[in-house]
């Protein structure tokens, strides 16, 4: 089993570290540079200490938004099987929840796949790959989390760029791969070399001069490093 690189290289502005003030503005920059599928990371103030926002910021983005945009909600909550109708009614594109929250990933991620929503496990720096593996079969897509979660503006961690490669090699073809956390126009072209497709982006992003000239910087070095198909 294996991923494709078929799936498109995709740079995923994360709104983690977007001017909560003028969040929906925004966005439209990114999009307008060319983003189409909007990171959301969700925090319960427990799986990991901040507290973000909740279902009601989502269905507020589907909104104003419509269907323009892919909606990729990351749930850094505890239990996330108590909160998976609400985003699915939010109108979630798809999203994705950690192995380490929860003993239920098999079942939640059956739940999504029989609603139409794309399903997603992640999981943290020191958390061994055998969660993914043992989901393979109902997986949209794996994240390797590429920082320990709960805070933007992190470095990479240099040893998941192999466990990336190996959680591309472990996952059945057409599974979106997916990294987050310290992604820039030096450090997407690694993780692209492995194998990922999506990448998250939040303060390479949104904390430079122009927020739509740097995304399309980091994700011209992404996709120029990618493996051919």
């Amino acid at each position: 089993m294996t991923s494709t690189s078929a799936t498109p290289i995709e740079i995923l502005p994360s709104i983690l570290s977007a001017d909560f003030t003028r969040l929906g503005s925004a966005i439209e920059e990114v999009v307008a540079a060319g983003a189409r599928v909007i990171h959301c990371d969700v925090m319960d103030g427990q799986f990991v200490p901040p507290i973000t926002f909740g279902a009601q910021m989502v269905a507020n983005l589907r909104d104003r938004f419509g269907d323009t945009v892919d909606l990729d909600v990351h749930l850094m909550i505890d239990a996330p099987e108590r909160q998976v109708s609400d985003f699915v009614k939010a109108g979630a594109s798809g999203f994705t929840f950690h192995a380490e929250a929860t003993p239920h990933a098999h079942r939640i991620l059956q739940q999504l796949k029989e609603a139409g929503v794309r399903g997603g496990l992640a999981v943290c720096p020191g958390t061994p790959i055998g969660a993914i593996e043992e989901c393979v079969d109902d997986l949209g897509l794996a994240l390797c989390m590429t920082v320990n979660p709960g805070w933007g503006g992190q470095k990479l961690i240099p040893h998941t760029i192999a466990k990336t490669g190996r959680i591309a090699a472990a996952v059945k073809a057409g599974t979106i791969v997916q990294v987050d956390g310290g992604v820039d126009v030096h450090t997407a072209p690694l993780v692209a070399a492995q194998g990922a497709h999506w990448l998250v982006a939040g303060s390479a992003v949104f904390g430079a001069a122009d927020p739509g000239a740097a995304f399309q910087a980091i994700e011209q070095a992404a996709r120029d490093a990618a493996p051919v198909a």
